[in-house]
């Protein structure tokens, strides 16, 4: 059975659609959205709900609707949709959601991208009082930015069918939207919501732009777009949601809002049942039942809460074989599945409740006006206890609201706030008025102004939903008043309400009703719950637009990294590096290739790329000054020519990065930081200079990029780097442990620094970016001789371990300190002050049970404890719970020490060298034997050379 109307509609009727829906196939037209193509073939129910399952309809017409979730499996898998949101394409296949959907395996092919806006005037809202805002600012010869959510411009008046000025609404709302995009600087952004509110008139909103298209958009356009709106002025004539009562079943499919009807009626052209039963405290359903019942629908009865119906509406009614029933309410509904009749009664109750059969059911329990974005705006709202609603407050410097937004329902009286708001808007813009815009005349024979408030009908308050989403009822809410909650805030929280995909827009309202009438007190005295952004949802893809894969994460790899690839390297992401973890020869995995890797540099030679320690140039006249505020250790009296290792502490004296500083000049410094570090640190540094000592001359560069740099490592170094650079005296005498020197490595001007991080005899050879390959390729030749290996980012941490050498990040976690880790002749004992030196006295740093860093030998040398692994006191676990004394941060099978070896974090721990501590394994306790941190050539004779 259709329940499309013969005519009228905003539809293309010439144009079949075909669509899929819960695997069923039906037709709907151009123009309709999936709800009203489902309503017109006959299907209420969508999905159901998500903690009772009950059977769940479509209860409004826009983006208020609380319930019409759906899944879209094609084109593209897309969950938790608004049935009444999405446009109609041929071809579309959707299915309906129990409260929740499943997000595609596959990623997304379309595109998204933001842009950004800047205007002197954006009006949210294309309704009425949006368009007279928005045609009177741009006559002014502002520039406007009007955007709506709707596929066109016209608000409420696309669900009515009354007149304007003598002529259908539709051509006074097209010639309006026509003169603003013929108007230079004027822009129509339709199927956009604005969706947040910030500081400074800064506005997003969100355009879909090819989702009404489905298969048929095309390549390359970007399906959502994201506008950065920067505004002056704001006019916000965001309109108004229709609100229900809450009675006993009104969940049932086939009960939605009255104006929701009208919408689906005029709109698309589309019945909502056969025979109706119009529930009302207001005048504006009465429109509803007129209008439907002149298409065909037998309209039952109209129960209107009020004690009297108004009279003129009432006469129209019964002209039409309508009867009204005043000073009654639904008491509840019947049906399985679809509702199939309601129980009416009298508001005082007096006689046996009437049944009364349809299949349709039109609530309208009064307006509630949509305040989100002006309290995003940090607008104050005040309860009008006329509507029963929150309306605007306050009159805001920057932000105006106009319409039915200020709880004004009169289309009249809309138009002409919208008018004066605009005119206002450009005035406080700085345009003086233009073009006087005439109001129009309105016939709507309908008002909503004249209600009565009530949240709720008496009754069974375990079936009576409040947020049809959550599932959540009266008895809810009164078991959280009952529980002692008071705010708002705690009970949307304690019963969920508000908290779904449309953030209480028909139940929030109503909450706070229910919420007063059990607690005695009035509305007035209570400050709503929180409007948040988004106003509607938006999907994370929208929001990331392009910043996503390379271009969210971008994929950094060295100049050298040809060659890595070329050569077999695996690689390991180190922050956002592509660094060579390990060269694999055929037949090796892992441990037999870095045991390879490190015997070769142990005992010959061996090299590894580098370049991705981060690396910062320090000039200015205070650059000294400035190191030794940021290390614990001495800067400033570092001579030219020479490099210090320096550590740097948060302000609570923690660990947060390491590295070498080389001075280059008399007012200039390069700083070297960890790979994943790089960035960290040139914001920590910029935030001190910028906020703490901006009188400091200082100016900081990350060079990263610039330089290519190549650690030679091996007692063979010496012999390669002489046969490269012949005109650099590498003897120990000329070329001393932490200095460097200027040279030419392979034709290439380099600067090579004497600093180890493997403890053996090392040169760090830094050339520009564009040099790298050229002189990796050389050095590999002249180490060629010498069985010269490459190694990657494992062997380095296992030469690294050997030795003692922290990681920051691995051997630290924010709670070590320098001398956690041994590392107390790092820490200046001469300096007056640096970041973190006074937290060095507190307490908590000085409690003799601090985790420090340790070795661990395994007492059965083959055994590799697994990182991260805790470590406890006893050879058998007591019962829960077990004090932990540490844990493992770093372990290795070592060829130079010829069995496995860790490094830990224990309770006391050098105070415990030579104890016997345990590490659970699976279902195991291994021995370990506490050791000092450093367990490969103590005294440093290999790193000197």
């Amino acid at each position: 059975m259709t329940f499309r109307t013969p005519t009228g509609g905003a539809i293309d009727r010439d144009m079949s659609l075909r669509f899929t829906f819960n695997g069923q196939t039906y037709t709907g037209h151009p123009g309709d959205t999936l709800a009203s193509a489902l309503l017109a073939n006959g299907v209420h129910e969508v999905g159901s709900s998500v903690k009772l399952g009950r059977p769940r309809g479509i209860v409004a017409a826009g983006s208020e609707d609380p319930t019409s979730l759906v899944q879209i499996e094609a084109p593209f898998s897309e969950p938790m949709l608004l049935a009444t949101t999405v446009e109609l394409y041929d071809g579309l296949v959707a299915r309906g959601l129990a409260g929740q959907g499943k997000l595609a395996a596959e990623p997304d092919p379309a595109r998204y991208d933001a842009k950004h806006e800047h205007c002197d005037v954006l009006v949210v809202g294309a309704g009425p009082a949006g368009l007279m805002a928005a045609l009177t600012a741009a006559r002014s010869g502002a520039r406007v930015v009007l955007v709506d959510e709707q596929n066109q411009a016209g608000g409420a008046l696309l669900g009515v069918d009354e007149y304007l000025d003598e002529r259908p609404s539709a051509e006074w709302v097209a010639d309006i939207v026509a003169e603003l995009k013929s108007t230079p600087g004027v822009l129509v952004l339709e199927r956009t919501t604005a969706f947040g509110m910030y500081q400074d008139g800064f506005v997003l909103a969100l355009q879909k732009r090819t989702d009404h298209l489905g298969f048929a958009a095309p390549e390359g356009v970007a399906r959502q777009r994201v506008w950065r709106i920067r505004t002056r002025q704001t006019v916000l004539a965001t309109g108004a949601h229709e609100r229900p009562v809450v009675f006993a079943g009104n969940d049932r499919p086939g009960i939605m809002l009255a104006s929701s009807a009208r919408t689906f009626l005029h709109r698309y052209g589309v019945l909502p049942g056969s025979r109706a039963v119009v529930f009302t405290t207001n005048d504006s359903a009465y429109c509803a039942a007129i209008d439907l019942a002149e298409s065909g629908v037998d309209i039952a009865l109209v129960v209107d809460a009020r004690q009297e119906a108004p009279a003129r509406l009432a006469t129209e009614c019964a002209a039409r074989g309508i009867e009204v029933r005043a000073g009654h309410v639904v008491v509840g509904t019947e049906g399985d599945g679809r509702v199939t009749a309601v129980r009416i009664g009298a508001l005082a109750p007096a006689s046996p409740d009437v049944t009364v059969h349809c299949d349709t059911v039109l609530v309208s329990g009064g307006w509630n006006p949509v305040v989100s974005l002006f309290s995003q705006a940090r607008g104050k709202l005040r309860y009008d206890a006329e509507l029963g609603a929150f309306v605007p407050g306050e009159e805001l410097s920057t932000v105006r609201a106009a319409g039915s937004a200020t709880g004004e329902l009169d289309l009249n009286a809309c138009a002409r706030q919208g008018r004066d708001a605009g005119a206002e808007a450009a005035t406080a813009a700085g345009f003086a008025p233009g073009g006087q815009v005439p109001l129009p005349v309105s016939d709507s024979r309908c008002t909503a102004r004249s209600g009565l408030v009530l949240w709720r009908v008496p009754g069974d308050d375990d079936a009576s939903f409040v947020d049809l989403q959550r599932d959540s009822t009266v008895a809810d809410v009164l078991r959280a008043t009952g529980a002692g909650l008071r705010s708002l805030e705690h009970i949307k929280r304690y019963t969920t309400i508000g908290t779904a995909h449309d953030q209480g827009k028909t139940s929030g309202m109503i909450a706070a009703g229910i919420v007063a009438e059990a607690l005695g007190v009035e509305l007035e005295d209570q400050r709503p719950t929180t409007f948040r952004p988004p106003y509607t949802s938006i999907s994370f893809a929208a929001l990331a637009g392009r910043d996503r894969g390379e271009l969210h994460d971008p994929v950094r790899v060295t100049a050298i990294h040809p060659w890595h690839v070329a050569h077999g390297a695996l690689f390991e992401d180190v922050g956002q590096w592509k660094r060579p973890w390990y060269y694999p020869k055929p037949g090796e995995d892992l441990h037999t290739a870095v045991l390879r890797e490190c015997r070769a540099t142990r005992e010959s030679v061996g090299m590894m790329d580098g370049s991705t320690l981060g690396k910062i140039d320090v000039q200015g006249r205070d650059a000294g000054k400035f190191l030794d505020m940021l290390y614990t250790n001495m800067i400033s009296t570092l001579k030219v020519g020479k490099i210090r290792y320096g550590v740097m502490c948060g302000v609570d004296g923690m660990v947060i990065d390491d590295g070498t500083v080389i001075r280059v000049g008399e007012e200039r410094y390069l700083i070297t930081t960890t790979t994943g570090n790089a960035a960290k640190i040139l914001d920590w540094m910029e935030e001190w200079l910028q906020t703490e000592w901006p009188h400091l001359d200082v100016h900081c560069t990350s060079v990263t990029e610039h330089w290519a740099t190549i650690p030679l490592v091996g007692p063979r170094s010496r012999d390669v780097l002489a046969a490269v650079a012949p005109a650099l005296d590498v003897s120990n005498e000329a070329f001393e442990f932490m200095t460097w020197h200027d040279t030419v490595v392979a034709g290439v001007p380099a600067r090579v620094c004497r600093i180890s991080f493997s403890g053996e005899l090392a040169y760090e050879i830094n050339v520009t970016a564009w040099h790298g390959i050229a002189v990796w390729e050389a050095l590999m030749a002249a180490g060629e001789q010498y069985g010269i290996t490459p190694y990657g980012t494992e062997t380095m941490h296992v030469l690294r371990a050997e030795k003692g050498y922290p990681i920051i990040g691995q051997e630290t976690d924010a709670t070590v300190t320098p001398q956690d880790l041994g590392m107390s002749w790092a820490v200046s004992k001469k300096k007056p002050d640096f970041i973190g030196k006074r937290s060095f006295a507190r307490a908590e740093n000085n409690r003799t049970d601090r985790k420090q860093l340790v070795g661990l030998l395994p007492v059965d040398p083959s055994v590799l404890l697994p990182e991260g692994s805790q470590i406890v006191e006893t050879d058998r676990l007591p019962e829960p719970p077990v004090r932990m004394l540490g844990h493992v941060t770093s372990s290795y099978p070592s060829a130079a020490l010829g069995r496995t070896f860790a490094l830990a974090l224990v309770r006391s721990g050098h105070e415990r060298i030579g104890e016997t501590l345990y590490v659970p394994v699976e279902d195991a306790l291994v021995p370990v034997t506490v050791t000092e941190s450093v367990l490969y050539d103590k005294e440093g004779a290999r790193r000197d050379g």
